[in-house]
């Protein structure tokens, strides 16, 4: 695996993702907002040395942010970590590990898992873990350089650890966010086909599933058509695949548009569609077949790309019956979409049923 060092700064913040730069830079924001915040407390509390260390803090912070600005990451998140890992530092030597300083360390537990390849995050996991015991052990072997009285000790302690609450809670918001998110784009991949938007194969079939499942508690009619583009392999020769790319996914927008919002529409194969007509009986399912086909010979492709052609559809139409499954009924819609094209194409053929 390519380590971090090898990867550019433009590889680096697309791995990442632009989500988290943007999370990154509202965080320099808040916590350049904390620093300043402590200029003053520690003004007040008689403690000039941190007072200015804060303004060192929000001077590296206001650069990490402009960093990040122009997608400088390496530089930025340097920059975030320096400053945390120094003055959580002094902050503890000059007054004390009860002010809680040391808690910020522990911010960069979930960060590193997320800037870093997985072995030097467990690397730098290991890192800091060695950092924060050994302030934690030697602030038994030294006094607070710069003590401040126990009431203000307090109240910054409280303040420390409610602010890497907030962030904590903020961050954890962030990573609930993006698994929801990655959760939302697989769901799409696993059911949409990418090309034209519509339903994939696998999907549909399982729609297809599911409406059979209804008429079969309920007694609805539901009617399937099998939609293939004519002669759809001159188009790829003549005009290239991108064009007929194209073309796949104007016919799929034309079909949706011409049809309820009810009605579910997949991509079945190459230059095939598959419709499915809840609550639908075969009369109207031939209607619906027939809008759709008017309006794919009526379109005029030339608003693709300037280029004259003719694209026109063969349906074939079949209504489910009892004794049916999802397999016969989809067949008996291919046998009339194959009449369709023996007749002549750019037609719509109903489907053959034997008298019980």
């Amino acid at each position: 695996m390519e380590s971090n060092a090898a990867m550019p700064d433009s590889s680096y913040r697309k791995e990442r993702g632009p989500q988290f730069w943007r999370v990154a830079r509202q965080a320099c924001q808040l916590a350049g907002a904390v620093d300043v915040s402590f200029f003053f407390l520690f003004h007040i509390l008689g403690s000039p040395i941190l007072a200015w260390v804060n303004v060192i803090s929000v001077s590296m912070y206001v650069a990490a942010y402009y960093a990040l600005g122009r997608q400088q990451n390496r530089l930025a998140i340097r920059l975030i970590w320096t400053e945390v890992i120094v003055h959580s530092a002094l902050g503890t030597v000059l007054i004390g590990w009860g002010s809680g300083f040391h808690y910020y360390l522990l911010m960069f537990i979930p960060a590193l898992f997320v800037t870093m390849p997985l072995r030097s995050a467990a690397l730098s996991l290991v890192g800091l873990w060695g950092y924060y015991v050994g302030l934690d052990i030697l602030m038994w072997f030294i006094a607070p350089i710069q003590p401040i009285s126990s009431g203000a000790l307090l109240g910054v302690h409280l303040f420390n650890l409610s602010i890497v609450f907030a962030m904590f809670s903020y961050l954890s918001f962030y990573y609930l966010s993006m698994v929801l998110s990655a959760q939302r784009k697989l769901r799409r991949l696993a059911t949409i086909d990418p090309l034209t938007g519509l339903f994939n194969r696998s999907h549909g079939s399982e729609l297809a599933e599911k409406e059979i499942g209804r008429f079969q508690r309920e007694g609805h009619p539901v009617s399937f058509m099998l939609l293939d583009v004519d002669h759809f392999k001159l188009i790829n020769d003549r005009y290239g695949h991108e064009m007929g790319d194209r073309v796949l996914a104007k016919i799929g927008q034309l079909i949706l548009a011409q049809l309820r919002t009810q009605d579910l529409v997949a991509r079945w194969g190459g230059e095939e569609f598959l419709i499915i007509l809840p609550t639908t009986s075969i009369d109207s399912a031939l209607s619906s077949a027939e809008r759709v086909r008017d309006a794919l010979c009526s379109y005029d492709w030339k608003a693709i790309d300037g280029v004259a052609m003719d694209v026109t559809i063969s349906v074939g139409v079949s209504e489910f019956c009892e004794g049916d499954d999802i397999a016969s009924v989809i067949r008996r819609a291919d046998q009339a979409l194959y009449r369709s094209k023996a007749g002549g194409r750019n037609r719509v053929e109903q489907e053959e049923v034997l008298e019980q």
